[in-house]
């Protein structure tokens, strides 16, 4: 029988802390059930006998890897391919056509934050991929970040099983994925080519420099305060292209956050400062 660890409330907010400190996610009483469980098999691998030692190993010298691993247990990555699927039919039918019809337009640069296991931007590179006509010379990328380190592995490895892809039109999934001996599937080269992985804490400086075309960050603010939603859609605005666009979750909203976006369609945003 596994060994159940009893959260106290001490040991909960400082927890809550750190998770708020390195990634800017909030973690309300509600969550603390989810915390005890998911935080509990960390204490089995790493042989602790409660979270007071774990909140110790955390402030210490040594907790800066096992934050990594901290965030990485906490953070929730529920997705599939083409969810809300009117963002990329706005993508191929609304933007792709705008940039393509740009004066001297070579190049488009397209950003999925909090990408997590990969579904997001492949979806992405398919959208692209059936329009490449539109696209035709120009220099094309897809960034996928995420700050789960685990979820990036498995993003950049492409390979999903059999009820992953039943979400993806059959005449896409037989282009663009190769059949594997289990049943499941890994991204072809035409889409991976497209896109670099890499973890990223949004809270944390940015490497590259942009301008992006497109961001998509979808589902990814509901976990943030206020302050630090304004923080970085400020951020998101200083890096988009002017008019560029911004994609956001289904439940989700810039209102009262920031001005620096117009409403364009259902949780679609365009800068316009």
């Amino acid at each position: 029988m596994q060994q159940e660890y009893a959260l106290h409330e001490g040991d909960f907010r400082k927890i809550c802390r750190l998770v708020m400190d390195t990634a800017g996610i909030v973690l309300s009483e509600k969550k603390r059930a989810f915390v005890q469980g998911r935080l509990g098999r960390r204490l089995r691998v790493l042989g602790l006998s409660d979270f007071a030692a774990y909140c110790r190993l955390l402030e210490g010298p040594a907790g800066d890897e096992e934050r990594n691993n901290l965030i990485n247990a906490v953070t929730t990555n529920h997705t599939s391919f083409f969810r809300e699927p009117h963002h990329f039919h706005y993508l191929a039918q609304t933007i792709l056509p705008r940039i393509a019809a740009q004066d001297r337009a070579d190049r488009l640069r397209i950003w999925s934050a909090g990408c997590s296991t990969g579904e997001e931007p492949y979806t992405i590179a398919m959208t692209l991929c059936e329009h490449q006509s539109l696209l035709r010379g120009m220099d094309v990328k897809v960034l996928a970040t995420d700050l789960d380190t685990n979820v990036v592995a498995h993003a950049a490895a492409g390979v999903y099983d059999a009820e992953r892809l039943e979400t993806i039109p059959k005449s896409m999934r037989l282009k663009y994925f190769n059949a594997l001996d289990d049943g499941s599937a890994e991204a072809g080269d035409e889409l991976s080519t497209l896109i670099s992985f890499a973890p990223l804490n949004l809270l944390q400086t940015w490497p590259m420099k942009g301008p992006f075309d497109v961001i998509f960050c979808r589902n990814v603010v509901i976990y943030f305060d206020k302050p630090t939603q304004r923080r970085l859609f400020d951020r998101y605005a200083e890096l988009l292209k002017p008019d560029g666009w911004l994609f956001i979750g289904h439940s989700e909203s810039l209102m009262n956050v920031t001005d620096r976006f117009e409403l364009v369609g259902r949780t679609i945003y365009r800068r316009i400062k």
